[in-house]
């Protein structure tokens, strides 16, 4: 039986060990706001600032390296990755001024794009039969939720014995230990076809930013990146502001939770959890029905759960439910987004083209972080944002439906 047609190969492992730690230093960062705000007196603003720019810098990087990837090979690329995201790990530690830490992060999410999902998605995919490769790209995606219930405790520990500086650079070696896993990366043979891979990168890029189909896919995973972000940035803060005056009822005393900032922390945990379980449904589900109707139900959950949500008045039992739905959507959209790219344009250039589909999400992701903090300094709440995020969910349940999810005809080589 050859590599390809197998599920759990060496590749998938591996990829998902590299998706994993990059994902597990990267949701950390939230828990260094306070710390780093303290000892520089600097305004919290400043600190979201730098991870609105992580964001934005992941977003732009992420064609980039996928582009090396598939120019140069798939482990020079996640090397170079890993190495500019230890840098920027490690001269951050050093970093006494806000604009020092904000340039600095643009390092480091050029490092997350390196060793993110952009090339490995794009190696599983090609080296995955069809059979398997909708459930491969959801165990990949679920790993990278997987990093993010770990690496924040993980951090939290580290915190609690050595100074945050130390823990940029612990983070820094971290990362490149996980490069351990980086010979395994790399296709036994490819699963494109022959024509697929006389294909020149230019002439496929060009042919489908000229596709309106891939417009709509482009557009439609902005409001991922939106809400994610947005919900990753600002949902402990929140929580903590509305649910401050309102006591634990029977449920939330039930598991243990006896305070708004344990809630916070409790509620981004189930989100994780709960989006391992939906990516790899998600990407099952790909493997027998429409991605493209997969991808509309989705984004008609998340507009649901978000609207009702703001709408209902907020309990600890609510925030809890909320959490729950909303991580099983979480990054349910990555398998499938990143499948129905390969199902129109081929497999050579997978990386690439969803690099690019990426860059939609992540500035999103920027918008979100962003708009937040700015919508709360001048209204002091967060209700307007949420109302954004619903009605770019609902573009993105209804643009996905025009696409055409038959495969292109391959343009001709250059």
């Amino acid at each position: 039986m050859s590599a390809s047609a197998r599920l759990f190969t060496p590749i998938l492992i591996s990829g998902c060990i590299i998706v994993m730690t990059s994902f597990a230093l990267r949701a950390s960062f939230g828990l260094f706001q306070i710390p780093i705000a303290e000892e520089f007196n600097w305004l919290r603003s400043e600190f979201s600032m730098a991870i609105a720019i992580q964001n934005l810098a992941w977003g732009i990087g992420q064609p980039i390296f996928a582009a090396l990837a598939e120019k140069f090979g798939n482990r020079k690329a996640v090397a170079l990755g890993a190495v500019v995201y230890a840098l920027g790990l490690v001269l951050s530690s050093a970093a006494v001024t806000p604009e020092a830490h904000q340039l600095l992060e643009i390092l480091v999410g050029f490092g997350i794009a390196g060793t993110g999902f952009g090339i490995i998605l794009g190696v599983v995919g090609r080296a995955t039969s069809e059979e398997h490769r909708s459930i491969s790209l959801g165990i990949v995606t679920a790993a990278g939720s997987a990093g993010q219930i770990v690496g924040p405790p993980f951090a939290n520990i580290l915190l609690q014995s050595m100074p945050w500086q130390s823990v940029f650079v612990v983070f820094g070696a971290v990362i490149l230990l996980a490069m351990f896993a980086l010979p395994f990366l790399k296709a036994e043979e490819p699963v494109a076809s022959k024509a697929e891979l006389e294909q020149s990168m230019g002439s496929v890029v060009v042919g489908a930013l000229k596709d309106p189909n891939f417009a709509m896919i482009f557009s439609g995973f902005f409001s991922c990146g939106f809400q994610l972000a947005f919900v990753t940035a600002h949902f402990p803060a929140f929580i903590t502001e509305v649910c401050a005056t309102i006591p634990p009822d029977s449920m939330i005393r039930a598991i243990g939770v006896n305070s708004t900032t344990a809630l916070g922390a409790f509620s981004l945990a189930l989100i994780g959890f709960m989006n391992i379980v939906g990516t790899i449904t998600a990407g099952a589900l790909g493997r027998n029905f429409s991605k493209k109707y997969l991808l509309s139900m989705i984004y008609v959950g998340r507009t649901v759960a978000a609207a009702a949500f703001i709408m209902i008045p907020m309990t600890p039992t609510t925030v809890v439910l909320f959490s729950l739905t909303m991580g099983g959507l979480w990054l349910a959209t990555v398998p499938l987004t990143s499948g129905l790219v390969a199902q129109i344009y081929g497999l050579r250039f997978m990386g690439t083209l969803y690099g690019i589909v990426f860059l939609s999400h992540q500035l999103g992701s920027f918008l979100g972080v962003w708009l937040g903090g700015v919508m709360y300094d001048l209204y002091g709440s967060y209700d307007l944002v949420w109302w954004v995020g619903v009605g770019a969910g609902a573009f993105s349940a209804l643009i996905h439906l025009p696409v055409k999810e038959q495969p292109k005809a391959l343009p001709i080589p250059a």
